[in-house]
């Protein structure tokens, strides 16, 4: 048998994770001490013997329930195995937590179970699409894996560079930096898509730092999902929720 898409197999790794392709994400669970915490209905494939527990709750995900009244479904992967996970066919990034990124959890594949978590209240006169109106702070040493409709932009924040960005592009932030929301148009015009200009909620940021945003104004399909045709207007209402099933 012969195609093209045997040129499409496991890629080499040594880390925990891995890019298969843009879209598709190698996790191998054996590496590092802590468990693999991945969104419930994101593995495509898995190889080896591996644990999947749909109903990982810890004590900082039960404080996000009982501060927000909302959740973001977790499966806990651990084993001696490998996982490939995906939603969706969105674009996907690893990046290092280091000093702290507050990101909307709906741009969440999986992360270290060392992290901290914590959450976060963005203060608006309604709850935008992407910047909703909580948001997760990840701290501490290890990697999280974010999710993008499309190649996303990363903006550098410095003392005398502040950034403005449209609140439904942007994907997460520097725990560091300070926050601000603003409306170009009236507070009318935003419940209406842009308002007349085109444009609505803009989140301002100053300190030092960097926002990823990613080319979509649009929540991201699994939000579509949750909120519909209202979700778009920042009318949702599972700003933690959504699910690749």
């Amino acid at each position: 048998m012969h195609s093209t898409l045997f040129a499409h197999v496991p890629v080499e790794s040594t880390g925990r994770y891995t890019l298969q392709n843009p879209q598709l994400l190698k996790t191998d669970v054996t590496q590092g001490s802590s468990p693999v915490l991945a969104r419930q209905g994101a593995m495509v494939a898995f190889e080896g013997q591996v644990e999947f527990d749909s109903q990982y709750r810890n004590r900082s995900w039960r404080n996000v329930e009982r501060m927000t009244g909302e959740r973001l479904e977790l499966m806990r992967c651990k084993g001696n195995g490998i996982v490939y996970l995906a939603n969706l066919a969105q674009h996907l990034h690893i990046m290092e937590v280091g000093s702290g990124i507050t990101v909307d959890s709906s741009y969440v594949l999986a992360f270290d179970g060392s992290l901290g978590v914590g959450i976060v209240a963005v203060d608006s006169a309604v709850e935008v699409a992407a910047a909703g109106a909580y948001n997760l702070e990840l701290s501490g040493s290890g990697q999280v894996v974010l999710m993008t409709s499309g190649e996303p932009l990363v903006l550098e924040v410095g003392p005398d560079k502040n950034v403005c960005v449209d609140s439904d592009a942007v994907i997460a932030w520097s725990t560091s930096l300070r926050t601000q929301l603003q409306a170009p148009t009236s507070t009318s015009g935003v419940w209406r898509r842009r308002g007349t200009t085109g444009e609505g909620w803009e989140m301002h940021f100053g300190g030092t730092g960097h926002v990823l945003v990613q080319p979509s104004e649009l929540l991201p399909p699994q939000g579509m999902r949750n909120g519909g045709v209202l979700g778009q207007f920042g009318m949702r209402g599972n700003s933690l929720g959504g699910s690749n099933s």
